[in-house]
């Protein structure tokens, strides 16, 4: 008895998910602005690459400046970079940087600064919105 084919169904990809972290605490003090860089690394090392961005509010601002280390003196730094190579979206919020004294100064590289309708809109076209 011959094998019937079954017809080939073309099924649309899994699109891909929009995840935003909105980071609030100081990279200092508590693990909580750790432990949002580790997921943001986490999901964007994934192999169905979600598009991940990061906003950066309050003091967490302050781990836009180069040269960020936690108590155990690792690097954030290198954490930031790593996100910016995966192609992470990193902003600093500009009324936090500004009432820190830190709008003016150098971001590393690949870090930028955003604005409230920038996270506004992000929110909007996220599927999952994290804070921490």
């Amino acid at each position: 008895m011959p094998v019937e084919e079954l017809p080939i169904l073309n099924l649309p990809e899994k699109p891909m998910q929009k995840i935003l972290i909105i980071i609030h605490a100081a990279p200092y003090g508590s693990e909580r602005c750790l432990s949002g860089l580790r997921l943001a690394t986490a999901l964007a090392g994934r192999d169905d690459k979600p598009q991940v961005r990061v906003f950066l509010m309050s003091d967490a601002t302050v781990l836009s400046l180069p040269n960020q280390v936690d108590g155990a003196t690792n690097g954030l730094q290198g954490m930031v970079e790593t996100l910016v190579n995966h192609g992470v979206e990193i902003r600093s919020c500009r009324t936090c940087a500004l009432a820190r004294g830190i709008a003016e100064l150098p971001l590393i590289p690949g870090v930028s600064i955003g604005t409230l309708p920038e996270l506004a809109q992000a929110t909007l076209d996220s599927d999952k919105v994290i804070t921490f």
